[in-house]
């Protein structure tokens, strides 16, 4: 019996920090927005320790602003500051790739071949929030192969912060197909040791992203000007 890699698992803060986003980002809830806790935790039928959990990691992304005796609320979002975001992204994830080509070893290699298979299976790519997070296993996996700690640390905190975008881009549709063929074309340059190719593929890949998001973000912007005037 062929046995498949397992998906990872969320919790209850993980999964609701999910829902919030999802909501962020498609504009039903606008920036400047407050989220009430107690309303949250009524709503979604939780208690209040997700509740916490979810709101400090969606500070972290900078999705909201925490201030302290107001609240916590929905983030403002500047559509040139995300789009130079994703730039520096690429460029980070592309230079992880050129290293990773250069210096992977057998077993990390191994590691990225698997996280790519769990990628690949069709039952993951059927739901892009379970797709999200072993994609973003392939490309942990990237960075630690690079054996630049720094370079490492550096990328996953901006990853981190344009967490909710990159997931949402993931919904669009044919856009998981297309990053797991992306993901194949990566991996192959990594194992070729071809570090000018892995390093245009990451970069190619991230941008993609980062360009169709800001027609997006525009959209979002609308919608908060529209409810400041009503």
């Amino acid at each position: 019996m062929e046995h498949r890699p397992m998906a990872t698992k969320r919790s209850n803060a993980q999964k609701l920090k999910d829902i919030l986003e999802n909501d962020i980002i498609n504009g039903r809830l606008l920036p400047g927005d407050r989220l009430d806790p107690e309303a949250l935790a009524q709503r979604y039928d939780v208690s209040r320790t997700p509740i916490r959990e979810a709101i400090q990691q969606l500070a972290v992304s900078g999705l909201v602003d925490v201030q302290p005796k107001k609240g916590t609320f929905v983030a403002r979002i500047g559509i040139d500051q995300l789009v130079e975001m994703f730039e520096v992204m690429a460029e980070l994830e592309g230079m992880c790739g050129r290293l990773a080509a250069r210096r992977i070893r057998p077993s990390e290699l191994d590691a990225l071949a698997q996280a790519l298979a769990r990628c690949e299976d069709p039952d993951v790519m059927a739901d892009p929030d379970v797709y999200y997070y072993e994609n973003e296993e392939f490309h942990n996996c990237i960075y630690a192969a690079s054996h630049n700690t720094y370079l490492a640390n550096e990328t996953r905190q901006l990853k981190q912060r344009l967490k909710p975008y990159r997931r949402l881009q993931l919904q669009v549709r044919n856009r998981v197909s297309n990053s797991s063929e992306e993901h194949r074309a990566i991996f192959e340059a990594i194992q070729a040791g071809d570090e000018a190719k892995a390093e245009q593929a990451l970069k190619a890949h991230v941008l993609i992203q980062g360009t169709r998001f800001s027609d997006f973000v525009s959209r979002v912007k609308d919608f908060s000007e529209r409810q400041a005037t009503t």
